[in-house]
């Protein structure tokens, strides 16, 4: 889909020859003596439209204006919440009508999220998953024209990085909503590499003998009851001076959870090809980064595997040893996905980081703490919390900080092991997390935890793309403090 960034005023755009025409009214918005601005007040006077965000009047052939199909929208203060919901009301109409052309104009300026709201509104109202469908409709909406007052170089930086932006979200949308067989732990080192080409990027896939060469045995340990070969992705992107250490983003690639010997009931078992979700936010990062060359250095690490409950399978009650040396008492196997991030949060440290994230659907216990509004968010590091809880605002991929007090731990002691991998349904979410603060210790490191944000559920079902924008945010603003890399080398093989 292409977005267009123009300067169109109210007058204008009654000359704008587009398919359909949105026009987002805000409580600043003063009318003029166009034909738009009296059809907005006599709506208004008529109490048939109202500036609350989302209240809609919809309009057809209106003299005067060149566009057949008219939608009035209340934006509120013209926030980014206000935003967000305004849109979410009228891109259903648009969707169910198959415009092709699009112009949305808004009546007053609008900062940096609430751009950044608006073109991700547009992108995940007409958004539409092709791929294993024989006879795919495909996205209808083509072209969207975005009419801003006061466009300047910093509209035009939002603009250019809220397109990257969506554009990394549907990545991660489609690798998240494949089917299993669709994106098997071989498929998404595939399209790694795809995703890491030119000369600031580079791609390593390994398999499972250079993982065994590794000691990464808690990663194998969930890999083994499974026919297909576990994958351990390491991607780079140099933007900045070799110097400058990298952000590490790491994310949980089981691509399909069977719950493995602990299997799962088997309703919305299907549900689990999304628990490959944060591998697939890593992606879509990595898209986002190809488009706009940020001046930073990152790593993605993605441990693909599937849980499968295989005669091979670990059981609950073996003990394994991770990367780190720790022997790990696997309680439960439908507890997997921390025993790949901790051996992948040992291999972060070669990297000597400024800082590591990971980024995992890891926990039922934290979508029930926190429904599919936030994310859960805990970290090590005040300063890195702080900018990630910032960037989850600005982008509209909102996030809260969890606590991680020692004494969540606790259950996490083992008589057969130095650590069990659950510790009781109580706060499940937290001592997750504090399973992975234990491999950890080496750098400042955060945890999101998107069990409940990564998808939807019922009519709706589908991948969110989340928490791609969080994500690239606070790179962006990490990006502000890093020297400017010196003339990148050709493309190099990283060693393992």
């Amino acid at each position: 889909m292409n977005f267009e960034l123009t300067p169109l005023s109210l007058a204008g755009a009654c000359q704008d020859k587009t398919e359909a025409l949105i026009v987002l009214v805000s409580e600043a918005f003063k009318p003029g003596k166009d034909a738009i601005s009296l059809l907005i007040a006599h709506a208004l006077a008529a109490k048939d439209l109202d500036y609350k965000a989302g209240q809609m009047l919809a309009a057809y052939r209106v003299p005067g204006i060149a566009a057949p199909k008219v939608w009035l929208v209340g934006a509120g203060r013209g926030t980014a919440a206000h935003i967000k919901t305004a849109m979410a009301a009228v891109t259903p109409q648009i969707k169910s009508l198959e415009i092709k052309k699009l112009s949305i104009l808004c009546t007053t300026a609008l900062e940096a999220p609430s751009i950044h709201a608006l073109v991700a509104a547009v992108s995940d109202g007409s958004y539409v998953y092709t791929t294993t469908q024989s006879k795919p409709k495909g996205r209808q909406l083509k072209s969207v024209q975005l009419g801003l007052v006061g466009i300047n170089a910093a509209t035009q930086s939002a603009f250019n990085t809220a397109k990257a932006t969506v554009m990394g979200v549907e990545v991660a949308k489609e690798w998240a909503n494949r089917p299993a067989n669709h994106a098997t732990p071989t498929a998404l080192g595939l399209a790694a590499k795809s995703l890491t080409l030119g000369a600031k990027f580079s791609c390593e896939v390994l398999g499972p003998k250079e993982v065994a060469k590794l000691g990464m045995g808690s990663f194998m340990s969930v890999a083994q009851g499974s026919r297909e070969p576990l994958r351990f992705i390491v991607m780079r992107y140099q933007g900045a001076a070799k110097s400058v250490a990298p952000v590490v983003l790491v994310g949980k690639g089981i691509t399909f959870d069977t719950g493995g010997i602990s299997i799962k009931p088997a309703a919305e078992m299907d549900e689990m090809k999304f628990d490959m979700s944060g591998a697939a936010s890593v992606l879509g990062v990595f898209k986002s980064l190809s488009v706009l060359n940020p001046v930073i250095n990152v790593v993605g690490l993605i441990p693909a595997c599937e849980n499968m409950p295989d005669g091979l399978a670990v059981k609950p009650g073996d003990v394994v040893t991770s990367m780190s040396g720790q022997t790990i008492e696997i309680l439960n196997t439908d507890a997997e996905g921390r025993l790949v991030l901790c051996d992948a949060l040992t291999y972060a440290e070669r990297f000597k980081p400024a800082a590591v994230i990971d980024i995992a659907t890891l926990t039922g216990a934290c979508m029930i703490a926190l429904g599919g509004v936030r994310s859960g968010l805990f970290a090590s590091d005040d300063t890195l919390a702080d900018a990630l809880h910032q960037a989850g605002e600005a982008s509209q991929d909102l996030c809260w900080r969890m606590p991680l007090d020692e004494a969540y731990a606790e259950g996490l002691k083992s008589n057969f092991a130095d650590v069990a991998n659950v510790a009781g349904r109580a706060g499940g979410a937290v001592s997750a997390a504090k399973f992975l603060q234990r491999f950890a210790k080496a750098f400042a490191w955060a945890h999101l935890d998107i069990a409940g944000t990564a998808w939807k559920s019922g009519g709706a079902k589908g991948a969110t793309g989340r928490p791609v924008g969080l994500l690239l945010h606070y790179l962006l603003a990490h990006a502000a403090k890093a020297p400017a890399a010196a003339k990148v080398p050709a493309k190099r093989k990283l060693k393992a």
